[in-house]
C-alpha cells in the first residue's frame, strides 16, 4: 500500500523526518522502492537532467505524463507526486483542472505539484476540491526564473520574507497537504514550518524543515553541468560511468569481450554440414 497525505501530516506531528527524492524512469523509481523512500516526486527537473535543456521551461505535459508512467511502474509504495509544467496551471482554472486531472488519471500520480503562492491559490482550491492532493512548492521558483533574474535565494528581505509567510499560509488555507521551500533562509524555513499544520519540505532551506528533497541526478553525481551548493553527492556515478564505459572499449579492442564461451553452444555436426554446402 502507497503512503498517503495523512500520513507525512502525522509525520510532521511526530517529528519524523520526511524524506523525498526524485525520480524519472523505471529502473530508478524500482531502486527507490527497496530503500522505503516514502515519497517519490517526478520533477519537471528532468527537463535539465534527462533531456538536455537549460532550464525546466521546455518541459511539456507530455513529458510529465510519460515519465511519471514510467516512475509508477516502478515503484508501489511512495506516494508519487508530479510536477505539471510551465504555464500548464496559470492560463485558466478549467485548464489547470484538465492538466491536474490528466496527470492522475493517465500519469497515475497521487499528487501534483504547481509552482506559486498567493497568484495560485485560488486554482490550488479548485484542484483540492476537484478531490486531486497538491503539494505547493514557493521560494526559488524554477519556471519562474526569468522573472527572479537566476537560481538565487528568496525571502532575505523584509518584503521577499513577508510574502512568503503570505504565501504559505494562503496555500495552506487552500488545502494543500506540504508546501515545498526551495532556497529559503533557514530562520524564514524554521518560521514557515512553525506556523503551519502541513509538513515543509525543505531544497537549500537549512534543516528545520519538516522533510528534504533532492534530485537524484545530484546525489549520485550524474549531472555534472550544474552541482547546487545544497546538495550533497553520496555517490559518483559519472565516473563510474566512465570508468566502465572505457574498460568496455578496452576489451572489445582487445578480444577480451566476448569470450567464445557466451556463443559456443551449436552442434558440429551443423557446422560441418554447412562447410560443405
Amino acid at each position: 500500500m502507497r503512503v498517503t497525505i495523512d500520513q507525512l501530516k502525522e509525520m510532521k506531528k511526530r517529528g519524523n523526518k520526511i524524506v523525498v527524492l526524485t525520480a524519472y524512469d523505471y529502473p530508478t523509481a524500482k531502486a527507490i522502492e527497496q530503500s522505503d523512500i516514502p515519497v517519490v516526486l517526478v520533477g519537471d527537473s528532468l527537463g535539465m537532467v534527462v533531456l538536455g535543456y537549460n532550464s525546466t521551461i521546455p518541459v511539456t505535459m507530455e513529458d510529465m505524463l510519460h515519465h511519471t508512467k514510467a516512475v509508477i511502474r516502478g515503484n508501489s509504495r511512495a506516494l508519487v507526486v508530479t510536477d505539471m509544467p510551465f504555464m500548464s496551471y496559470k492560463i485558466s482554472v478549467s485548464e489547470s483542472l484538465k492538466n491536474a486531472a490528466r496527470l492522475i488519471q493517465e500519469g497515475g500520480a497521487q499528487a501534483v505539484k504547481p509552482e506559486g503562492g498567493e497568484a495560485i491559490a485560488e486554482t490550488v482550491r479548485k484542484i483540492v476540491g476537484s478531490g486531486i492532493p497538491v503539494m505547493g512548492h514557493i521560494g526559488l521558483t524554477p519556471q519562474s526564473i526569468h522573472q527572479l533574474g537566476g537560481y538565487k535565494i528568496v525571502g532575505k528581505s523584509k518584503e521577499t520574507a513577508a510574502r512568503l509567510l503570505a504565501d504559505a499560509a494562503a496555500l495552506e488555507e487552500a488545502g494543500v497537504f506540504a508546501i515545498v521551500l526551495e532556497t529559503v533562509p533557514a530562520p524564514l524555513a524554521k518560521m514557515i514550518t512553525e506556523r503551519l499544520k502541513v509538513p515543509t519540505i525543505g531544497i537549500g532551506a537549512g534543516a528545520h524543515c519538516d522533510g528534504q528533497v533532492q534530485v537524484i541526478s545530484d546525489i549520485l553525481g550524474l549531472y555534472t553541468d550544474f552541482v547546487p551548493k545544497h546538495t550533497k553527492q553520496y555517490a559518483n556515478f559519472s565516473e563510474q560511468i566512465k570508468s566502465a564505459v572505457s574498460s568496455y572499449i578496452q576489451d572489445v579492442q582487445s578480444g577480451k569481450f566476448p569470450t567464445n564461451a557466451e556463443s559456443s553452444s551449436m552442434d558440429a555436426r551443423i557446422l560441418e554440414e554447412l562447410n560443405q554446402t
